[in-house]
């Protein structure tokens, strides 16, 4: 170790400049590239084809690697409720229907591998569809329903999840959570749409913990888009404030519900003593009117009442006696149609409790497929099926309505018409709908001021990444203010200019120096969100949809940075590549191991830094009395921080930085000078400067 420390101190006092060290440990690195910082294991298994296994498969054979994220278009991660084994219902259907429609989908089981080391198992649930179900790692396998995960716990799913993008390659993505359990670990995705599909109102279950609670007021205030499934959701979510919620009503699977032909039965149930059918399929659990059946099966003794689901709240107990009553428990889904066929009635006998009030049941969609008569109690959501079913406020209207759908069925063509409805209700239009309204999501405004001097080669590199990596879903305006380059930066600007519409020029008529140079285009900007990015740095995929969200989640925090591989203060990481062909990968190393983090910062160096447009109207434009350049950036960080407000570095965003390609040119008597008399500035507005410190893992760093 003191061997080392020697060796870290003779080379910092190398004279050499930041390039040229650069280049050095490029080098270094083709040599001997056992000197790269060691990646963490591996733990993820390849895609299987066998949708009945549940284990990881081989881990030696690793073709996922190549896979990427297509540009231009986002994965889905959907983090379920249940389970996608058990009782098949609107999570598993969405995502099939969203693979069908070609994106790639990993469904998040909320069950998890017991394994105190993070991984995940992973298995293709179809093998025609890129349909994945992900099982997480996490010691001690607790349920997502009780309460939210401690801080262990966090750690370690977050580290799972990070194995799972960085070796499926996720690299942009469209979050569906179903469950609030999720909302940290969704939040701390990076580059990645936020929809919560509020399905029920979780809080009518009963017993929903209040920190569970919390998490799903948060997640629908903050989600770019809330889906609702109901009316009195919606009038719920507006009454939160989201006027923009979307109703995405259930739906039904038209082509397995329409015909009574099975793998199992080769046609519709039939009662064996030749009665009539009163039937319901789904769970019989607190909101199941189980005297309301009892009270069917005594007033239709000549008729055969036939439950099919799981029984929760022991009614079986209690309908036992009656020896019309047959409960068959819960049946594969894929028997269901069988059962539907041979049903004469068909029930929704649910209580009027809060829970209800806000369903959009299911079943009935699919009891029309078969365009069957549907009794139901007169819940909200009811009223949209018109006169498809017949609808019953008491007990007593209940058995009428059952009365007058056993003695008066609908002829051909009254069923027709209940089908039709059906077909026009399927998941695949639900999912449609989801997707388009997720692709046509606009976030808040980005503007990028990219200030230039010279170096066209530079700038060039920097604009490609900018517009081909940014992968933003906002609108992004690049303003460029050149400070009167004298090389064939303005032409060729005016070039770039006239095929890019996202990009405006500010063309200064002389060097007016770092500050003056940005307050420029910052006075040109239009968005929501400003960046200030120098024209020497390399953006990464999705890093400015990654840097907003802090400020979406953090009200406090005024001014924010990436991490970066060359600057000279906490913002430096210890990431190397030897070419910038190499950088993507690099740098995903270190920010799926740190997604989601901020490191604090008092002072963050001006080569990219973030702040709302509130923000930037509260603290004003840079001190131009900085002239070229040193401390305005320390200075706006100290005004920053008169208001109150925090500044850190993202560690799950990186940009790549060349460091100082404008004032390298400029003679070290010259740079000290113009140091020393903004320093001494500095000082009288703020008292002594603190010099600026590397993290330690920069200081160990043996490439550094």
């Amino acid at each position: 170790m003191k061997k080392n420390a020697i060796l870290l101190s003779i080379w910092r006092k190398l004279p050499l400049s930041p390039q040229q060290k650069m280049r050095i440990k490029s080098r270094l690195v083709r040599q001997w590239p056992q000197l790269l910082p060691a990646a963490p294991a591996e733990t993820s298994a390849a895609p299987m084809a066998d949708a009945a296994a549940a284990t990881e498969s081989d881990a030696s054979a690793k073709p996922w690697l190549a896979r990427n994220t297509p540009q231009g278009q986002r994965d889905w991660i959907i983090f379920g409720i249940i389970g996608w084994n058990f009782r098949i219902q609107r999570p598993q259907h969405l995502a099939r229907e969203l693979a069908r429609a070609g994106d790639t989908v990993f469904y998040i089981e909320p069950d998890f591998v017991a394994d105190e080391r993070a991984g995940f198992s992973i298995r293709q649930i179809d093998p025609d569809l890129p349909l994945y179900s992900v099982r997480l790692h996490l010691a001690g396998s607790p349920a997502i329903y009780f309460e939210p995960a401690n801080p262990a716990q966090f750690k370690q799913l977050r580290a799972s999840m990070a194995e799972l993008l960085g070796q499926w390659g996720v690299q942009a993505s469209s979050v569906l959570l179903e469950h609030p359990y999720w909302v940290p670990l969704a939040r701390a995705l990076p580059n990645a749409l936020q929809v919560y599909d509020c399905m029920d109102h979780h809080e009518g279950f009963g017993g929903m913990p209040q920190a569970l609670v919390d998490l799903e007021h948060e997640y629908m205030d903050k989600a770019d888009a809330l889906i609702v499934t109901s009316q009195w959701l919606h009038d719920w979510a507006v009454e939160r404030g989201r006027e923009d919620a979307l109703i995405v009503r259930n739906g039904c699977d038209w082509e397995h519900f329409h015909t009574s032909t099975t793998s199992a039965h080769a046609g519709p149930y039939r009662s064996e003593s030749g009665r009539k059918v009163i039937g319901y399929f789904g769970a019989i659990a607190e909101w199941f009117d189980v005297e309301l059946v009892e009270q069917l099966a005594r007033r239709f003794a000549d008729c055969e009442i036939v439950l099919v689901g799981n029984d929760t709240v022991q009614a079986g107990r209690q309908l036992a006696k009656l020896p019309n009553v047959r409960l068959l428990g819960e049946k594969p889904y894929a028997e269901l149609p069988h059962y539907l066929h041979g049903f004469d009635v068909c029930l929704l006998p649910f209580k009027r409790i809060p829970l209800t009030l806000a369903t959009n049941p299911v079943k009935v969609y699919e009891y029309l497929c078969a365009g069957k008569e549907v009794v139901c109690t007169d819940l909200p959501e009811i009223a949209q099926f018109g006169d498809l079913v017949h609808k019953a406020a008491s007990h007593e209207d209940f058995m009428a309505a059952v009365r007058q759908a056993l003695g008066h069925p609908a002829d051909e063509a009254g069923q027709q018409r209940r089908r039709q409805f059906a077909r026009t209700q399927t998941w695949a239009m639900r999912a449609a709908q989801l997707r388009a309204h997720t692709q046509a999501l606009t976030l808040p405004s980005a503007s990028v001021v990219v200030l230039t001097y010279n170096n066209w080669a530079y700038t060039e590199a920097c604009l490609t990444s900018l517009f081909t990596r940014t992968d933003y879903p906002g609108r992004l305006e690049v303003v460029v203010a050149d400070n009167a380059s004298s090389d064939e930066t303005v032409a060729r600007l005016t070039e770039w200019a006239q095929r890019e519409p996202r990009l405006k020029l500010v063309l200064n008529d002389s060097n007016l120096g770092f500050s003056a140079g940005n307050n420029t285009g910052l006075a040109a900007a239009t968005g929501d969100y400003l960046v200030m990015l120098n024209n020497d740095t390399v953006v990464t995929r999705g890093w400015l949809l990654t840097l907003l969200r802090h400020f979406q989640w953090q009200p406090q925090l005024g001014l924010l940075g990436p991490a970066t591989n060359h600057i000279g203060n906490e913002s430096k990481v210890p990431v190397h590549y030897a070419d910038l062909a190499d950088m993507p990968a690099a740098a995903r190393g270190w920010t799926l191991r740190h997604m989601g983090e901020l490191y604090p910062m008092r002072t963050l160096a001006f080569f990219c830094v973030m702040l709302p447009r509130a923000v930037f109207e509260r603290v004003g434009p840079m001190d131009e009395n900085f002239g070229r350049g040193f401390f305005e950036d320390d200075d706006y960080c100290r005004r920053i921080e008169q208001q109150d407000l925090t500044l850190a570095c993202a560690d799950d965003a990186l940009v790549h930085h060349r460091l100082s390609a404008s004032f390298a040119k400029v003679k070290n008597t010259e740079r000290q000078e113009l140091f020393e008399r903004n320093k001494a500035y500095y000082e009288s507005k703020w008292g002594p400067w603190q010099a600026h410190q590397y993290r330690d893992a920069v200081i160990n760093d043996p490439l550094n």
